[in-house]
């Protein structure tokens, strides 16, 4: 069965132009327009991915999102009026696999969701790599990460980000190749977004995200793993 993209938005006119340009890229589209209604469908059918307005007429679009990441089992893409850095980052930091601001281009938009679905392929030749006597393991079939064996609940674009980082263990990315690692396209302008994915999977993986011993920020340059690989 072909999991269906949920499109989540109270204004009919964009959510026709979205359903028709979607279906017409050969996706299957569920609409609808609340968000009580979004959580309750994604709970029980799991899509494929999720079109999130943020402006809701029931519930705070932030909240939505939210408890969506929380279900780590599917991309969410941001679909919104809101434009400031700010708000650009606030809904990163929520866990956003990406972020599109009203007005749109639906072809683009059909450009960002394929380029978001394509995440999913494996990062490393490697399937399973370990690290640390086993304490950090990365599972690329699985896209998951396990840490003293309990499972760490990454985004995908998490996930993809960590693992980009860890199978080139001590090699140095900049901000620029992490990003078309992770959204498979160079992203509009807004480099210093993956600071903010960053910090979600310290969160997520360090002790103490405040002074990590896994993923180190390189000066002026970017990000690196350090970790001692498992024969």
């Amino acid at each position: 069965m072909i999991r269906p993209i949920l499109v989540v938005e109270d204004e009919r006119k964009i959510a026709r132009v979205i359903k028709v340009y979607l279906e017409e890229a050969g996706f299957s589209v569920v609409h609808v327009e609340r968000g009580k209604d979004a959580m309750e469908f994604a709970s029980k059918e799991v899509p494929a991915l999720v079109i999130l307005d943020l402006m809701l007429p029931d519930i705070n679009g932030e909240e939505v999102l939210q408890e969506m990441k929380d279900m780590g089992e599917f991309p969410v893409i941001v679909l919104t009026a809101k434009s400031s850095p700010e708000e650009r980052v606030a809904g990163f930091a929520l866990g956003a696999d990406d972020y599109i601001v009203k007005p749109f281009n639906p072809r683009e938009m059909v450009y960002r969701v394929k380029a978001v679905l394509r995440r999913a392929p494996e990062v490393s030749d490697t399937p399973v790599i370990s690290f640390n006597k086993g304490s950090l393991i990365v599972d690329n079939h699985r896209y998951e990460v396990k840490k003293n064996g309990v499972s760490v609940n990454l985004t995908p674009t998490e996930f993809k980000v960590f693992s980009t980082l860890a199978c080139a263990a001590h090699k140095v990315f900049t901000r620029e190749v992490l990003i078309e690692k992770a959204f498979g396209y160079e992203f509009e302008g807004y480099d210093r977004s993956i600071d903010v994915h960053i910090k979600n999977i310290r969160q997520k993986i360090e002790d103490d995200p405040r002074t990590p011993v896994f993923i180190l920020t390189v000066y002026k340059v970017g990000y690196k793993f350090i970790g001692e690989r498992d024969a």
